[in-house]
């Protein structure tokens, strides 16, 4: 199949759905850009991080998530680069981070800690500034602690920003593993999406969150696809990341044994409905209704390229599901 044929299949094939009650109808492969902010990514590099970008959109990506902390603005600047040379109509979303700078939002932190009213406006008017536009589409908080729900002070300044028309909708991505902690917050009709680590190892949100997200009709964005790579299976017991790279946590002690040993079952399912593991993680995800679009981070055009060929509207069957299920893994690799 010539270069040409190859794109068009894949363009014709790229569905879109609708991210909750936004009524933005956003492409069920979005464009996760963490690793393009680089410090943490010891290995990023920008001109491939462009090319990336606009491949991703040739190939009909229209939602990209970021957030201000991603290199320190670094991310951000680069997708408002991009935006500056399409013409294609692409949504932005991004987040505020904690003023206290602390992952996870911690039980019993004061919201003044986290999200006074002043750093939320003030850190939106960065990232405008940034990605060089006058709106985000969406802005998110990039922690949460449900106890913060009912209270005024972050809320007064979302109504704020959304009057001022600096941001059209607001959603919150919720705390690693803890997919229960933004339920009190959906129930008070305050939030338009959630973002949710959801993978063939993490299927807790489908336990509370995805039923509720359904009910309410709140768009669900899912990160994490592959579980930091994890669900690629490149990752084994030999493998080594960069000085400074934040995967060396992540992978730390026996990790990647763990996880090497664990993907060599996985890979004993792939097949018609698979090709690959990569495949497989990503129609996991998106086998569930409750799903708006997947953000696996791309860095390199062939990442986009192989990711967007998953959007062509086949959902796994319920035997894989039901296979799938067994390979649920409790356990947290951030802390």
């Amino acid at each position: 199949m010539s270069a040409l044929k190859s794109e068009k299949k894949i363009r014709e094939e790229m569905n879109y759905r609708l991210l909750g009650r936004t009524g933005l109808l956003v492409s069920e492969i979005g464009f996760g850009s963490w690793g393009i902010g680089g410090k943490m990514w010891a290995d990023s590099d920008d001109r491939e991080s462009i090319k990336a970008l606009h491949r991703a959109i040739e190939l009909g990506v229209n939602f990209i998530d970021t957030a201000l902390v991603y290199g320190d603005g670094h991310s951000e600047r680069l997708i408002g680069k991009v935006l500056k040379e399409t013409k294609e109509n692409v949504y932005v979303a991004t987040k505020i981070p904690p003023k206290n700078m602390v992952w996870p939002a911690l039980k019993g932190t004061p919201l003044k800690e986290v999200f006074p009213y002043e750093h939320i406006i003030n850190s939106t008017e960065k990232s405008l500034k940034n990605l060089g536009v006058d709106t985000i589409d969406l802005q998110q908080f990039h922690v949460w602690n449900d106890e913060w729900a009912l209270m005024d002070e972050w809320w007064e300044a979302i109504q704020k920003l959304k009057e001022d028309g600096k941001i059209r909708f607001f959603g919150v991505s919720i705390n690693d593993h803890e997919p229960w902690n933004a339920i009190q917050l959906i129930k008070t009709g305050r939030v338009d999406t959630v973002q949710v680590i959801y993978n063939i190892f993490d299927q807790s949100p489908e336990d509370e969150l995805f039923p509720i997200c359904i009910e309410y009709n709140i768009g669900v964005i899912v990160r994490v696809p592959f579980d930091e790579g994890s669900l690629t299976g490149k990752i084994t017991p030999e493998t080594q990341f960069p000085e400074g790279d934040w995967r060396n946590r992540y992978f730390k002690g026996d990790r990647k044994q763990q996880v090497w040993e664990r993907v060599q079952k996985l890979e004993k399912l792939l097949g018609e409905e698979a090709k690959t593991l990569s495949e497989l993680a990503l129609r996991f995800c998106l086998s569930h209704e409750a799903v708006s679009t997947v953000i696996p981070g791309m860095r390199k055009v062939e990442h986009v390229e192989e990711n967007c060929s998953v959007s062509d509207g086949r959902k796994l069957s319920d035997r894989m599901l039901l296979e799938l299920r067994k390979h649920r893994w409790v356990r947290n690799f951030y802390r």
